[in-house]
């Protein structure tokens, strides 16, 4: 069932570890985040790091790359802007009272989520806030944007969107829907009985799916409110959400992945083969590729199930991917990033291994508390 992927090593110098990563627009470097309280840029053309983030006083919760700029946040309160080709920092974002666990760049406007119940957002050039969304019971975990344009045209709608509309979910068991213009709620979105963990949103629709511990994924219009229909066959939390092509995939902590028809929840495939929770999503070029707790990777054809790959070599738990090109790439709570040869995935059958991977691995020392888990 699957081939094994292969990957050369290199180390570098995370010293914890790795709790996100972001490509760049351009797909010309990666930016990492760690509990090492630094970020760290690297070069998808070499595999080599061309800079180091430092000014955090506490590890690096979450990041994002631009082609101009990198942001990350971190358990120090703050969100930190840097310039990608010197790596100086150039903003430093300060008013969250507590750990800030989310980010997101959207027209020229910085959003944040955090531990303090608050969402925020930022001028991007000045580094003052503009406005601040209080309503949450509990801390905000995740966040997304739809932009004024990417709304219905309506005279009530233009007037209350005029700013956009920002969706937050929150350890209270709601998400909330934000006027960004007026910092007024727009709608609650009752209905999960647990915390929201994630969520994406379908900007054509205007739809919100969320992905809760209660174990369901719920859609919402997210100008009425209105709950649109709810995903049930999870056993356990629902973990990550990815959004392509009118299908829903979620990975959950009862190892497995779904497929979900967008418009009406039905599950249509489920994706086997983990040995713990499913921590991470990513569909490329008609294949799944999926990152676990059980420390291993996987490359499953979208459309028929069938499990293609696993690459082994972390010894934490996944945290994020990103695929660009020919290459997957893995950051994982060993400190380590990895770089994965992933080509013969799709079409004709896969052609045999180069005699030279040109694969690259980033090995890092590690400062973590757990024992490491043994790979599958």
């Amino acid at each position: 069932m699957g081939g094994g992927g292969s990957a050369l090593r290199v180390c570098a110098d995370h010293r914890g570890g790795i709790n996100w990563l972001s490509l760049s627009p351009d797909g010309q470097r990666l930016l990492t985040g760690s509990e090492d309280g630094t970020a760290r840029l690297w070069s998808t053309a070499d595999g080599q790091c061309c800079a180091l983030l430092q000014g955090h006083e506490s590890y690096v919760t979450f990041c994002q790359l631009e082609d101009e700029a990198a942001f990350t946040c971190s358990a120090d309160c703050t969100i930190r802007r840097w310039d990608v080709l010197t790596g100086q920092c150039l903003q430093v974002y300060r008013g969250h009272t507590s750990i800030v666990n989310r980010i997101l760049v959207a027209n020229n406007q910085l959003f944040s989520s955090s531990y303090d119940r608050t969402a925020r957002v930022w001028s991007v050039d000045k580094g003052q806030m503009s406005q601040e969304f209080r309503g949450h019971r509990n801390c905000m975990l995740t966040l997304a944007y739809s932009a004024p344009w990417d709304l219905p045209s309506t005279p009530c709608v233009e007037e209350a969107a005029a700013g956009g509309l920002l969706v937050t979910g929150s350890t209270d068991g709601t998400a909330k829907v934000w006027q960004v213009a007026s910092g007024c709620c727009h709608q609650t979105l009752r209905g999960h009985t647990g915390a929201v963990l994630c969520l994406v949103l379908d900007t054509p629709s205007h739809t919100a799916f969320t992905g809760s511990t209660d174990a369901t994924i719920r859609a919402w219009d997210i100008l009425s409110g209105e709950q649109l229909r709810v995903f049930r066959e999870h056993q356990g939390s629902v973990i990550c959400l990815e959004l392509v092509n009118r299908l829903v995939y979620s990975g959950s902590a009862d190892r497995t992945v779904k497929c979900w028809l967008a418009d009406t929840g039905e599950c249509v495939r489920t994706f086997t083969a983990h040995r713990r929770n499913v921590s991470a999503l990513k569909y490329h070029a008609g294949t799944l590729f999926t990152g676990s707790g059980d420390a291993c990777a996987r490359a499953f054809d979208a459309q028929s199930g069938e499990l293609r790959r696993v690459f082994r070599g972390h010894t934490f738990i996944i945290n994020c991917i990103q695929v660009h090109g020919q290459v997957l790439y893995t950051a994982s709570h060993d400190g380590a990033l990895r770089l994965w040869d992933v080509r013969g995935l799709r079409g004709a059958p896969r052609p045999p291994p180069p005699t030279r991977s040109l694969s690259r691995l980033f090995s890092n020392k590690v400062g973590c508390a757990a024992a490491p888990l043994q790979p599958a």
